[in-house]
């Protein structure tokens, strides 16, 4: 087993034992090799997991309409979910009422470390948030101005890309910010990718 590998396994059983968060106390952190490779071209980072989707499979933005709409969105930046990771600014759900609720600013702050950690052992070229509440957490780590009114443009942050995208949420698709202007927004990971010279990588995946 490689020390990547092996390394990534000890985050994830790290983040399966937390405890610190009082409201989320029974949910199950969603972090595995199902999160995706750990060679990744693009981290796309979310707010956290969804009930109806990883909450459920504990695989990130799959089985709810999110999960659907990002699949679509994917396909405009030439990539395959085998060539990227997807995790959370906040690894467990946040619900109340059988509802999705936005995780608090201290469970952000509780899950900070795992998200650095992740940044820090995949050390992708290009990370792209989806929503808003997902690129505010990353000003702890290094700080930014960003908001989404950047929204589909490229910048240097922490040592790599930073694309702010908004979320895949039906709500945000059938409102904020429709899925055509949303696919080319993901288009602009895939020539950043060129920008960068990784096209070769993905013509080899």
């Amino acid at each position: 087993m490689s020390e990547l590998k092996t390394a990534f396994e000890q985050l994830a059983i790290q983040a399966a034992e937390c405890r610190l968060c009082p409201r989320l106390q029974e949910r199950r952190a969603v972090l595995s090799h199902l999160n995706g490779s750990l060679h990744p071209l693009v981290m796309f980072i979310g707010e956290a997991p969804g009930q109806r989707g990883a909450d459920r499979t504990r695989i990130p933005l799959v089985g709810d309409m999110s999960g659907r709409n990002f699949d679509l969105f994917l396909t405009a930046t030439g990539l395959s979910r085998a060539d990227i990771f997807i995790t959370n600014s906040v690894l467990c759900n946040p619900r109340e009422d059988d509802c999705n609720v936005r995780p608090t600013s201290q469970e952000i702050k509780n899950c900070r470390s795992f998200l650095t950690r992740q940044i820090e052992l995949l050390q992708p070229p290009i990370i792209a948030t989806l929503g808003a509440v997902a690129l505010s957490a990353l000003k702890a780590i290094e700080t930014h101005k960003f908001t989404l009114k950047d929204v589909g443009k490229a910048f240097d942050w922490y040592g790599r890309k930073l694309v702010p995208l908004y979320h895949p949420s039906p709500h945000v698709v059938n409102g904020r910010r429709r899925a055509k202007e949303q696919l080319i927004d993901y288009e602009l990971i895939g020539q950043t990718l060129v920008t960068l010279n990784i096209t070769k990588l993905i013509e080899v995946l």
